[in-house]
């Protein structure tokens, strides 16, 4: 079965750094876009950031230079290494899969990871 499972989510103290790992299996890791999505307290869904597969990326206008995300397709794994934490970058972290196949669309999602950023 297909299943994305990310880890590395901590209790972290502001202007602290964390990297956050997803593992994929059953699929065809270098054919999917991968992006990371967040979900705060209170807030919706948000997109974060998103690797294609020839590794171009794009992020949410407020994260640039601080959060980076990168793609090893050997090992079927998408990081997001985040840097300069501060407390509103606390949430429940995503990892997902996207494949476009004619007029259907592939979205698989991952368990979420949690980060807190705190005193």
């Amino acid at each position: 079965q297909v299943q994305l499972v990310e880890s590395g989510g901590d209790l972290v103290q502001p202007g602290g750094s964390l990297r956050l790992s997803c593992a994929a299996s059953g699929i065809i890791f270098s054919a999917y876009a991968m992006s990371w999505y967040r979900q705060a307290p209170g807030k919706q869904r948000e997109l974060v950031a998103i690797i294609i597969i020839d590794f171009r990326t794009n992020y949410a206008n407020s994260l640039k230079g601080r959060f980076a995300i990168s793609r090893d397709n050997a090992k079927n794994t998408v990081y997001l290494q985040m840097t300069s934490l501060k407390p509103e970058d606390t949430a429940v972290y995503y990892c997902t899969g996207r494949m476009r196949q004619g007029r259907n669309d592939y979205d698989y999602w991952g368990q979420g990871t949690q980060v807190t950023v705190s005193p």
